[in-house]
């Protein structure tokens, strides 16, 4: 059993593991730019947004509001617009619509992330078994009877085994050179994750702030018909 596997790993040789190490790497690399991509279109002004909403709020101007959450696709807005949509249901409904849009929006951010980790994560291992290969098979190439045939072979096997080890060593080199970035843009984008999320429970906070406030508990439907009085008065206005 072990001869066999043996011979198949010398047969194989650890080329394979090096075209396996390119092809995460690449993987890597097509995954960070699709993220890089995702995360720039999901950025925005939070204290910007966060003065704008509070001003709006205090107006009792709810299509506004809506207008200036809809008016981008970063987390922020989408989570404080399902929020915003719950209002007449109260500041408990309009907390659960804005965890469970937290929810989707840690799940669209952290697509393809875990496989990133895992690829940071197995790259060394994959290439120490090519490694292992490749020292497997000088080993074998030491202990041929022909190697010990004469004084010039004896002395030439000791150089031949070292070259296969060194040229096997270079395959643990490959897996470090993958993981190590992969590893890091990973942490960079669990932080950006973190960051996004966070501001969006901050933006979330100046709306169930204004929801729970004495004046206006009791009183949502009165923020609709002020909206709709605001409405009014704006087409009255274009008139």
């Amino acid at each position: 059993m072990i001869e066999t596997l043996t011979r198949a790993m010398i047969q194989t040789g650890a080329s394979w593991v090096l075209w396996c190490l390119f092809a995460l790497s690449f993987v890597s690399v097509a995954i960070a730019l699709e993220r890089v991509w995702v995360f720039r279109s999901a950025r925005s002004d939070l204290e910007l947004l966060v003065r704008e909403l509070r001003k709006l709020l205090r107006r009792g101007d709810l299509r506004r509001a809506e207008q200036l959450l809809a008016s981008g696709q970063s987390v922020e807005q989408r989570v404080v617009a399902a929020g915003l949509l719950e209002i007449d249901a109260g500041p408990r409904a309009a907390e659960e619509a804005m965890a469970a849009a937290i929810g989707l929006e840690r799940a669209r951010l952290e697509k393809r992330l875990l496989f990133l980790g895992t690829i940071g994560n197995n790259a060394p291992f994959v290439g120490l078994l090519g490694t292992v290969i490749g020292v497997i098979g000088a080993f074998e190439e030491l202990g041929k009877p022909q190697a010990m045939s004469n004084a010039l072979a004896a002395t030439a096997s000791p150089e031949r085994v070292m070259g296969s080890i060194a040229e096997a060593l270079v395959a643990t080199a490959i897996g470090l050179v993958v993981a190590i970035p992969a590893v890091a843009v990973f942490n960079y984008f669990q932080g950006r994750v973190t960051s996004a999320l966070a501001d969006a429970q901050t933006l979330g906070h100046v709306l169930l702030s204004y929801l729970e406030a004495p004046a206006n508990t009791g009183t949502l439907p009165a923020l609709k018909r002020a909206a709709a009085d605001h409405e009014d008065r704006d087409r009255h206005a274009a008139e």
